[in-house]
């Protein structure tokens, strides 16, 4: 059903979040010690970084394009063990929904959507890369949006003083 009674009499459409299609858009893994760092134990905990950012881009009047990018690196300099890269896209029809919430639902809800696909994607790649499989904690789409939110207010302000 895509309509609702508005009270009034008149029907007030249900909005929509359609995925229309979902691809990995660029994969890279390195592995530039193997085989030699495979074979030895490590004597201690490699450092993990993990970055992970969102971006959009409106396709059409109803269709925009999310990319959810990944990066992942274990270890650095002569210890690197790995670093793989990952973005992963969707496009997405989106129906029926206020101005005002069109923006936190393509940066929120859109990247929500993706990530259980983008994290089995460095899971395997990890894995087929030789080590044990890279399991990315849920990620908090809401703090990384209002906080890219925050970083755009403090770039306008110190741009106008």
């Amino acid at each position: 059903m895509s309509n609702t009674d508005a009270g009034n009499g008149q029907t007030q459409a249900l909005p929509q979040l359609n995925v229309l299609v979902q691809y990995i858009k660029d994969l890279s893994f390195e592995n530039p010690n193997a085989p030699g760092i495979l074979a030895q134990p490590p004597t201690q905990q490699p450092r993990l970084d993990i970055n992970v950012n969102v971006a959009a881009r409106q396709m059409g009047p109803t269709d925009f394009e999310v990319e959810l990018n990944m990066e992942a690196k274990a270890g650095e300099g002569k210890d690197l063990l790995f670093q793989v890269e990952l973005v992963y896209a969707g496009v997405f029809r989106i129906l029926n929904v206020p101005p005002e919430a069109l923006q936190p639902l393509v940066m929120i809800e859109c990247p929500r959507i993706l990530f259980p696909f983008a994290r089995q994607i460095l899971a395997d790649a990890t894995r087929n890369g030789g080590y044990p499989p890279l399991m990315v904690d849920p990620i908090d789409f809401v703090s990384l949006f209002q906080s890219r939110q925050q970083q755009m207010a403090d770039q306008a302000a110190g741009g106008t003083a």
